[in-house]
C-alpha cells in the first residue's frame, strides 16, 4: 500500500487518485471553514468553483435553506452571506442549512478530483478525527493520497506541514508504507515546526497575507488542533459529516 502527498492540484492526474482514499487539505481556510460549518450543524457544504456557480445552485433551494459563502483573494464576495472565516459559521448561522461555498483554492481542489474511492476534507482543526478514518482505510487495504490545495496552484507551507503531521502519525502504526518524495518532505516540514503552528503560519506566505489583510483571528482558529472534531466526506458533489446519519 502507498501513502502519497501531492503539494498542488497541478501535480495530479486521475491515475494518481484512482481507487484511493483522498484527504484534501486547505488549512487557510476552506478545510477549516468546512469543518466548522459541519461541526456547528450545517446540513451539508457544497463546494463550487465560482461565484456564478453558487448563484446558479442557490436557485434550486428556498432562500432560507442556503447560505451563500466564499472569497476571492481572501475577501468575502459581495452580496454573499459569509466569507471564508471559520468563526462566521456559528450554529445560529448554519444550523440546518446547506452552505454553498466557493474559495480561491480549496473548493477548486475538491471539484477537480476524479476517480477517488472516498474523499475527506482535512486540516489541523479536525486532525484526530480524520487520522482515525485514514488509519481505518489502511486497515481495509486502501492506499491513501493527501492532496494539498496550495495557493493559486502553487506550493503552500501550511498545507504541506499539515500533510506531514498526518503522514508522521500514520507511519507510527504503518511503518512499511511506500511513500513518494513529497510525503517524505512533508514529514521533514512537520518536524521542523514541531507543533508550533503559530510560527508555521507566520512563516507561510498565505499566513502573512491573511494577517496583513486583517484576518489574524482566522489564523488562531485554523491553528487549533481538533477544534472541530468532524469527518467531512465529499460525495455526489456535497460534503456531509460522517456519523449516524451519514454512513460510509
Amino acid at each position: 500500500m502507498r501513502l502519497d502527498v501531492f503539494f498542488s492540484p497541478a501535480q495530479i492526474q486521475p491515475v494518481h487518485l484512482a481507487g484511493r482514499v483522498v484527504a484534501v487539505i486547505d488549512v487557510l481556510r476552506a478545510s477549516s471553514t468546512i469543518a466548522a460549518a459541519l461541526s456547528n450543524g450545517a446540513k451539508s457544504v457544497v463546494p463550487l468553483d465560482s461565484a456564478d456557480a453558487v448563484m446558479q445552485q442557490a436557485r434550486t433551494f428556498e432562500r432560507k435553506e442556503v447560505l451563500l459563502a466564499g472569497e476571492r483573494k481572501m475577501m468575502a464576495i459581495a452580496g454573499f452571506d459569509a466569507g471564508n472565516s471559520p468563526a462566521e459559521f456559528t450554529p445560529a448561522v448554519v444550523e440546518g442549512r446547506t452552505v454553498l461555498l466557493t474559495t480561491t483554492n480549496g473548493t477548486e481542489a475538491l471539484v477537480s478530483i476524479q476517480g477517488a474511492r472516498e474523499i475527506v476534507v482535512a486540516s489541523f482543526v479536525n486532525f484526530s478525527a480524520v487520522l482515525a478514518l485514514l488509519r481505518s482505510a489502511l486497515r481495509g487495504g486502501n492506499s491513501i493520497a493527501i492532496l494539498c490545495a496550495g495557493r493559486e496552484k502553487q506550493f503552500s507551507l501550511e498545507d504541506a506541514a499539515c500533510a506531514g503531521l498526518f503522514v508522521r502519525h500514520i507511519l507510527k502504526r504503518n511503518p512499511g508504507l511506500e511513500l513518494n518524495d513529497s510525503a517524505h518532505a512533508s514529514v521533514l516540514l512537520d518536524r521542523k515546526y514541531g507543533g508550533h503552528i503559530e510560527k508555521l503560519f507566520s512563516d507561510s506566505e498565505h499566513g502573512r497575507a491573511l494577517a496583513e489583510g486583517g484576518f489574524t483571528d482566522d489564523l488562531v482558529v485554523c491553528g487549533r488542533i481538533d477544534a472541530y472534531p468532524v469527518v467531512p466526506m465529499y460525495q455526489d458533489r456535497s460534503i456531509t459529516k460522517l456519523g449516524p446519519g451519514r454512513d460510509r
